[in-house]
């Protein structure tokens, strides 16, 4: 390779290779490769790391598929919040009404979700080291992976919140599943969570310094793989826990019992007046307190309602559904506003409308449900059906 294709190689979004390992068996690793954006996710990563999964799920040879970072700040911290606000100051700027014009936000989460549930249903065991800062879209790479590492330095978070949008990319699916309606808090509140906690809320499975993350990938080259996905699976499992700790609890399970109580209220204007109510001198939740004040109160109805209907869908149907509520947020939601305030002006003085949670109410999120297509036309309408070769 010339020096100039090298460093061609080196900026591409996402570094591929692939390790010989034993048994003749190979290792395939995909590296996030935009550390200064903190490896936020472009639509070209997403089709770059979509195209290669398909590959090397097809691929006898490969027995495992890595996901990993590059740097030492972040896994992923999120989607490009860039270049959909472009696009939805175009839509909006042209008077389109339909939501499906907005044509860069509909191919960016047709491909992140088909992505993500890729890996949700892989055929082979997938390690994700979720080192850093893992958020909102980098949970959607993550959560669905077989085996998810977390480090003394990993922080997880859906802070969407913040930006006028909500937990997507499966995250009703996953939020639902936390203990103690955790989940609900998480979404309420843009909480970040360490790895302990992260482990504790289902979305981590493995805690491991990260000052072994070179022996684990070493110890991953000498291990007796197979062809069976299963087996190595379980191989995976195995030689993960040889290096792994116990961390000691974290916020989010410290506070466990207050929270359960703080969300256990009937109606989510009871929880959060509960959550705003909170009288602590404790960071985190005190932190969590004030993001919810501050954040968008359609963004609070949206999580709500959208953690209501996942508990009667499969996560494909979470999916198709969330895939129609972020393209009407990024028609006629806050999450342009959120990301004017937060990343393009940076005053922080993000104008929400509605402006109060009285009047976002499940009446006026009904609309962000509405589906411009029939089911069988919906661009995600083939997960989790039956594939012909």
């Amino acid at each position: 390779m010339s020096g100039g294709d090298a460093t061609a190689a080196a900026e591409a979004p996402v570094l591929f290779e692939e390790r010989a390992a034993a048994n003749g068996r190979r290792i395939g690793i995909a590296t996030l490769n935009a550390p200064k954006t903190l490896n936020g996710l472009s639509l070209e990563m997403a089709r770059l790391l979509d195209q290669r999964l398909q590959a090397w799920a097809d691929d006898e040879g490969i027995v495992l598929v890595v996901l990993q970072g590059a740097g030492e700040k972040a896994f992923c911290a999120g989607g490009d919040l860039h270049g959909l606000y472009r696009s939805m100051l175009e839509y909006r700027e042209a008077g389109h009404r339909d939501i499906r014009e907005n044509a860069y936000a509909s191919q960016f989460f047709a491909v992140e979700y088909r992505l993500d549930y890729r890996i949700h249903t892989y055929p082979k065991p997938v390690l994700c080291w979720g080192h850093g800062i893992v958020m909102g879209g980098g949970i959607g790479l993550m959560a669905g992976a077989s085996h998810r590492v977390v480090t003394e330095r990993s922080r997880l978070a859906f802070p969407e919140i913040t930006v006028g949008l909500y937990p997507d990319v499966g995250g009703s699916w996953l939020l639902r599943r936390v203990p103690g309606h955790g989940g609900l808090f998480l979404a309420l509140t843009g909480a970040s969570l360490n790895g302990s906690d992260a482990i504790h809320a289902g979305l981590a499975d493995c805690y491991i310094a990260q000052a072994r993350r070179d022996e684990v990938f070493e110890a991953l080259l000498r291990a007796d793989w197979s062809s069976a996905g299963g087996e190595n699976a379980q191989v995976l499992g195995a030689l993960l826990r040889e290096h792994a700790a116990q961390p000691a609890p974290g916020p989010l399970q410290q506070h466990g019992q207050q929270i359960e109580a703080l969300c256990a209220h009937a109606g989510l204007e009871a929880i959060v007046q509960a959550i705003q109510s909170l009288a602590t001198d404790d960071l985190w939740l005190a932190t969590a307190r004030d993001t919810l004040a501050a954040g968008a109160p359609g963004s609070a109805r949206l999580a709500f309602e959208l953690q209501r209907q996942a508990a009667a869908l499969s996560l494909a149907e979470v999916f198709r559904l969330e895939y129609i509520a972020s393209l009407h947020c990024a028609a006629h939601g806050d999450f342009a506003e959120g990301i004017r305030a937060l990343l393009i002006d940076k005053d922080r003085q993000p104008h929400w409308r509605p402006a109060a949670l009285a009047d976002a109410t499940a009446a006026w999120a009904a609309d962000f449900f509405h589906a411009p297509w029939s089911a069988g036309e919906h661009p995600l309408a083939d997960l989790g059906q039956p594939t012909t070769e």
